[in-house]
């Protein structure tokens, strides 16, 4: 198999220092799957956003006793994205490598290099070809690393990805990945307005999928008003199927059907959403989160 870059994921300090500045990648994938002979569009981009709930040692969810329901999950969905949130750089390797060979990863850490969370993004290589990518931090010095200005309980970031897909004719469309603060809602109406503002000087060339944590339910708060208002489309809304609705953040505790989905992909106009479904997969009542994965099959 030849060789990949792999400074997409292992940024360390100089990549660090650099993390404000939008970086093109240069590598050599894995050969792709051919394209449809007829020149149409492959099947639909499956995508995934995830809380991967960070790698805590404590008993009874420990990383250690999840990582096992969580390899099962993501080898049976294979998502061709996958936006995480709160995952460790150990714990980010795992996942990399519970994956398979053909996946990949970018991201940094939110207090620099491998320290802290990373609002990491996941990609299948044998469809998608990263071609520049970028992070930033929420907060009033945007470009300023492991910044913290709005009262954040927490860092809290932003990582996207600007995507070639060798299944749609090299049609090119960006991810963006967060996560909110989960104590202060000024914070989070601030970041709102930053994320937006981010997503609309990327959506002037190519569409944009957004995934993440925003620590607020759909509907009725300022943080999805804002969000809505740049433009952006709920993929569950907007989806031609959905499966059913529960809340995204259980807590180990029983699943509410019907609850506060605050887990959330959103897409800008434009994106056709075929599917949209709430994974509540678990393997004898464990679960690999303490958050369900929220799955869309779109074409951008």
């Amino acid at each position: 198999m030849p060789t990949r870059s792999r400074v997409t994921r292992r940024l360390g300090l100089k990549g660090a220092l650099a993390a404000s500045v939008a970086l093109p990648l240069s590598s050599t994938a894995p050969s792709p799957e051919p394209a449809p002979a007829d020149g149409r569009p492959g099947r639909p981009l499956e995508v995934m956003s995830f809380n991967l709930r960070f790698a805590s040692t404590a008993e009874p969810n420990s990383w250690a006793a999840r990582r096992p329901v969580m390899r099962r999950l993501l080898r049976r969905e294979r998502p061709h994205v996958l936006g995480t949130q709160e995952g460790l750089y150990g714990q980010l390797r795992d996942v990399e490598a519970d994956l398979g060979p053909s996946y990949d990863w970018i991201g940094t850490g939110r207090a620099g290099g491998s320290r802290d969370e990373f609002m990491a993004v996941f990609y299948d290589t044998r469809r998608l070809v990263p071609l520049e990518y970028d992070h930033f931090w929420l907060s009033g010095t945007p470009d300023v690393i492991a910044s913290n200005t709005w009262g954040n309980a927490h860092l809290r970031m932003a990582t996207w990805v600007r995507f070639r897909d060798l299944r749609a004719g090299g049609r090119e469309f960006c991810v963006l990945d967060t996560h909110l603060d989960n104590a202060s809602q000024y914070a989070r109406e601030r970041a709102a307005a930053l994320v937006a503002e981010r997503i609309g000087a990327l959506s002037r060339a190519h569409p944009v999928i957004v995934t993440g944590d925003f620590n607020v339910a759909a509907h009725g708060n300022p943080v999805y008003d804002t969000m809505l208002g740049a433009g952006l489309v709920d993929t569950w809304d907007a989806a031609a199927e959905r499966g059913d609705a529960y809340g995204t953040f259980h807590g180990y505790r029983p699943l509410v059907p019907g609850g506060a989905r605050i887990d959330w992909i959103l897409a800008t106009p434009g994106v056709t959403v075929h599917r949209a479904s709430v994974d509540t997969f678990a393997v004898d009542g464990r679960f690999p989160s303490d958050h369900l994965p929220v799955r869309v099959a779109l074409t951008p």
